[in-house]
C-alpha cells in the first residue's frame, strides 16, 4: 500500500510529454525578460517575444538551454539537456531560430531531457 502511494506521488510531481517551442540561451533570455522599466504597469504590451528570442538564439559556445512555448511558458533544460542542445546547435550552425521539439519528464520549470530534435 506504500510503495502505491509512493508511486502516485512520485508521478505527481514529474510530467512525461513533448515540449515544442524555440530554443533559446537561457540566462540570455532571463535577463531579456528583467530588463523592464521598473514604473511600467503594462510590461507585456511593450514586450516583442520574437526579438527577443531572435537576440537570445543559441551559439557554439552556449552551456544553458531555455524553450519558450508559443503561450510564452519558459522551461529550462537539465544538464543532459544542455549537453543535448549544445550538440544540436553545433550540428545545425548558425540561425536566426531554432525551433525545437523534446521529450522528457517535466519537474516544475525544468525538462529532465530523453531527447530534442528540431521541429518539423
Amino acid at each position: 500500500m506504500r510503495l502505491a502511494a509512493l508511486f502516485c506521488l512520485s508521478s505527481a510531481l514529474s510530467f512525461a510529454g513533448i515540449w515544442t517551442g524555440a530554443l533559446v540561451d537561457s540566462k540570455c533570455y532571463a535577463s531579456e525578460e528583467r530588463n523592464v522599466n521598473p514604473t511600467d504597469t503594462m510590461t507585456y504590451v511593450d514586450r516583442d517575444r520574437n526579438l527577443e528570442i531572435r537576440f537570445c538564439t543559441p551559439r557554439a559556445k552556449t552551456k544553458s538551454f531555455a524553450i519558450v512555448q508559443a503561450d510564452g511558458t519558459v522551461v529550462t533544460l537539465d544538464a543532459g539537456g544542455n549537453a543535448k542542445a549544445a550538440e544540436l546547435v553545433r550540428g545545425t550552425g548558425k540561425q536566426s531560430r531554432f525551433a525545437v521539439a523534446v521529450t522528457g519528464a517535466l519537474s516544475k520549470d525544468t525538462i529532465s531531457v530523453d531527447s530534442i530534435a528540431m521541429a518539423k
